[in-house]
Order: C-alpha cells, then sequence, then structure tokens
C-alpha cells in the first residue's frame, strides 16, 4: 500500500482545537500537509485558523459535534468542496467521565458512547466512502492504552476505547477483504498532557489528573502523523502503553489489584484542579485553544518505543518474536497450573 508524503496530502482532523488535536493541526501545517479542522467550538476553530494561516498554512474550517447525526457527511462534504477532497481522516474528537460507574448516569455513558465510539463509526464510514473513490488514503483512530486495560474511576472511557479497537480491526479487515486502497491504523496513546482531566465531567470529591508518567501531545502528533503517510496496523504513543499493556497480558489478576489499591489516588490532584473555565465539556463546549492541560505536572517530549514501532517491520521483527515467544511460554505456564 502506497500512501503520498504528508506535504501533499489534505488531513481532515476531529477535535482539533485543544490537546492532541491542536498539537496534530499545527505540526501538520509545519510538515507541508493542507487541513480541515473541525470542532464544536466555533470560535476556538476561527482563532486556529487564522494564527495557522499567518504561519502559510493551508486551512479550511467546520463547527461540528461529532455525536450528531450526520455530523461526518456533512464534514466530508465540507472537506471535498474546500480542498477537491481529502487523502487522510483522523477520528480524535473525545470526552469523558470520572466516577463509578453507578456515579456516572446512564445519560453520560451515552453521550460518551455517541462521541468516542459513534463519532468514529460514522467518521470511519464517511471517510471510507470518500476515500474508495479517490483511490486510497488512510483512515486513523484515536484509541488509547486503555483500549487494552480498564482502569478505576473511567469506565465509560475505558468501554468506549475498547470498542474503538474493534471497530478499527473491523474496519481493516472489511476494506482490506475488498482490496480497497485504505490504510486503517489505531494510535494508543499513554497519558497525555492534555486539557482531559479538566475537560472531563467529574463525579469524584477531588479534582481528577492524569496517572503518570505523561507524555506531550507531541508524542501523540508524530504518531497520528506519521501513520497518515505510512500504514501500520497500530501505534503506541508513550513507552508506558506497551508495557503496560503486556503486563495486563501476563498478570491480569496482579494488574487488577494493583489498581484497586491505587488506581484511584493516581488520578486525583487535591490542590491543583485546574482552570475552572475548562471544566466539563460533555455536552458543551468549554474553554480551548491549549495543547497542554494547566495542572502543574511533568511530561516527556519524547519516546523511544515509538521511534522503534515507525522502523520497518523487518527491524523490529526479532524483537516482536521474543516477545511472542515471552507470551506463549506465560500461557503454558498458566495451562500447566490449571
Amino acid at each position: 500500500m502506497k500512501l503520498k508524503p504528508l506535504r501533499d496530502q489534505v488531513l481532515v482532523l476531529t477535535g482539533a482545537t485543544s490537546g492532541n488535536g491542536l498539537e496534530i493541526a499545527e505540526e501538520a501545517v509545519r510538515r507541508g500537509a493542507a487541513v480541515f479542522l473541525v470542532a464544536r467550538n466555533a470560535a476556538a476553530l476561527t482563532e486556529l485558523k487564522a494564527r495557522l494561516e499567518r504561519r502559510g498554512g493551508r486551512v479550511a474550517i467546520l463547527a461540528a459535534d461529532v455525536a450528531e447525526e450526520g455530523s461526518a457527511e456533512r464534514i466530508a462534504e465540507a472537506a471535498a468542496l474546500a480542498f477537491g477532497g481529502f487523502d487522510s481522516w483522523i477520528n480524535n474528537a473525545a470526552t469523558g467521565a470520572y466516577g463509578t460507574l453507578e456515579q456516572v448516569p446512564v445519560a453520560d455513558h451515552r453521550r460518551i458512547f455517541d462521541v468516542n465510539y459513534f463519532g468514529v463509526l460514522h467518521g470511519s464510514l464517511a471517510a471510507a466512502r470518500h476515500l474508495r473513490a479517490r483511490g486510497g488514503g488512510a483512515i486513523v483512530n484515536l484509541g488509547s492504552m486503555l483500549s487494552d486495560r480498564a482502569i478505576l474511576q473511567q469506565g465509560p472511557y475505558c468501554a468506549t476505547k475498547h470498542a474503538v479497537q474493534a471497530l478499527t480491526d473491523t474496519l481493516r479487515m472489511e476494506l482490506e477483504r475488498e482490496g480497497a486502497n485504505i490504510s486503517v491504523t489505531l494510535v494508543k496513546p499513554a497519558a497525555i498532557d492534555t486539557l482531559f482531566p479538566e475537560h472531563a465531567r467529574n463525579y469524584m470529591d477531588t479534582p481528577p489528573r492524569l496517572p503518570p508518567p505523561l507524555y506531550h501531545p507531541s508524542v501523540v502528533a508524530d504518531a497520528v502523523l506519521f501513520a497518515c503517510a505510512h500504514p501500520r496496523r497500530q501505534l503506541y504513543a508513550g513507552g508506558f502503553g506497551p508495557f503496560g499493556s503486556l503486563g495486563s497480558l501476563l498478570a491480569p489478576r496482579l494488574t487488577d489489584l494493583m489498581m484497586e489499591l491505587v488506581g484511584t489516588r493516581m488520578q486525583q490532584k487535591r490542590n491543583d484542579p485546574g482552570d475552572p473555565a475548562r471544566r466539563d465539556n460533555l455536552y458543551e463546549p468549554r474553554a480551548d485553544g491549549s495543547v497542554r492541560g494547566s495542572q502543574n505536572v511533568l511530561a516527556r517530549r519524547s519516546s523511544l518505543a515509538l521511534q522503534i514501532q515507525k522502523l520497518p517491520v523487518s527491524a523490529w521483527a526479532l524483537p516482536l518474536a521474543a516477545a511472542a515467544t515471552l507470551l506463549a511460554r506465560a500461557a503454558l505456564r498458566r495451562a500447566r497450573r490449571r
């Protein structure tokens, strides 16, 4: 499968006005791509468009909620009108809530699924229809290391990211079976220093935070933009991601116990609630326009694990084989104990 160089592409990007989406937009323009940016916050979109155009960027925008019926088709049509089509579609928009499954009302569960799962589903289908007619391209979905591992206090979000992983894998198989020249990649960020803890609805009695170690959104942008030009099945953005997923696979019960012991405390920041103007964007947009959150945290700006994944498959086939061998041995030991 051959994808265009990024500088020759038009990218559709949802959730573009803060965090990972904002960093992806800015880095895409720096690398020469044209961008069609989507978010709910019309004022933040307009400001972002003007800023990127002053840097020489080719930018068009549309204020839309990906959870609304028909929004994906409107996005595809508007992108085609603005640029004559697009080459990559990035499903980045997401929302969440902190609290136990009982604390979070069912209506909020549904809203999180409407954005995080159905938004990705409708976006992926609209992108696939357009890219088939165009002769190929890339669909990049934002999952999470929580696509592999659930944690306390974020049950609905974890459930959506598990669902996005299954959706992405199914879409990839269907497109491959029909011979479509469309790359489908799942990017799985670790904990990233974005506005998520401030934007999420909070049912805990303490301000939320993301558990360390944290990575800068530039790590996610690097993974996403690489996937737009290089077919990959999945990419972990942040070195803790693959290790956390592997630990859960090899020792799920031990990982459960560790989460029960420290999982809630690691997601609370009592003396640093962040910016009150950003709180709770579950149903309505709140203050946007920043790449990083306002809480005082350390964030790593690079990920060796990501750079290794970007190498040709032949370069890390041996380490992959070694990891598969370890997994097989662990499974055999468990079978013998049973």
